[in-house]
């Protein structure tokens, strides 16, 4: 669920909010939560890697790439 507040719907509020995100005196919440959840999604697949053995690795690689050649055979 989103934790960010709505935006205005009229035109009046929204123009003032948009200058304010710009002249930095609001900060956009919904950049900070999409940064937040980037920088945890990188940092989830670290982890998953260095708990994984080489061997799984490779398989999943090579799962990964098969799919990709795959389905650009098959757009053909």
């Amino acid at each position: 669920m989103n934790s960010a507040p709505k935006r205005p719907r009229d035109a009046n509020q929204l123009g003032k909010l948009v200058v304010d995100f710009a002249t930095g005196q609001v900060e956009d919440e919904a950049k900070t939560v999409d940064a937040t959840k980037r920088k945890a999604g990188l940092a989830g697949g670290a982890a998953r890697s260095a708990a994984m053995s080489p061997a799984k690795r490779k398989q999943i690689a090579r799962a990964g790439a098969a799919a990709r050649w795959n389905k650009h055979v098959a757009a053909e």
